[in-house]
């Protein structure tokens, strides 16, 4: 396998599913990926290549417990929902986003006129909780993202007993 990757020969796509947006997501969420790290067989530290149309976000306001991602805007320019702000991004920027919790979530939205397309790259750390504040939902993953693993969809606002397990078993 050759261990490079040139941009102009990579065309993101619509995700497959069960990631594609639908419904009424689909109305602000229509990333369109390419993923560079797994193309190469890079599998622990992935990279993707993601375009966004104006007035689009990429994916949910999100943190990872267990990932770093860092970005890298090419083209176009938008917006980085971080924490409790909100911050311009254009062409050049280069933005971090480290593991943790609330005060590290994260959106990137396409507040321009023209496609929006930056480099994600991030640590693919697994097992890894992602939380989402705005829905109060988590998602647990372990495993290579896209490919057969454990995942998990879950309310933070749904707290179970740990002994009433001790009770079943």
């Amino acid at each position: 396998m050759r261990p490079i990757i040139n941009l102009a020969d990579t065309e993101p796509a619509p995700l497959p599913p069960p990631y594609a947006p639908t419904g009424a997501a689909a109305e602000h969420y229509a990333p369109r990926v390419a993923r560079l790290g797994s193309l190469l067989g890079s599998h622990r530290l992935g990279a993707n290549l993601v375009a966004l149309a104006p007035g689009k976000r990429a994916f949910p306001f999100h943190s990872h417990r267990a990932s770093d991602e860092v970005f890298y805007v090419l083209e176009g320019a938008g917006e980085l929902r971080h924490g409790e702000h909100t911050y311009p991004i254009r062409a050049g920027d280069f933005i971090a986003c480290p593991a943790g919790g609330p005060e590290t979530a994260h959106q990137i939205h396409n507040s321009g006129s023209v496609e929006l397309r930056y480099l994600a790259i991030g640590t693919n750390a697994s097992p890894d909780i992602v939380e989402y504040p705005d829905t109060q939902q988590f998602r647990a993953q372990a495993g290579v993202p896209g490919e057969a693993g454990f995942e998990f969809l879950g309310r933070l606002d749904r707290r179970g007993d740990y002994w009433a397990l001790a009770e079943e078993s």
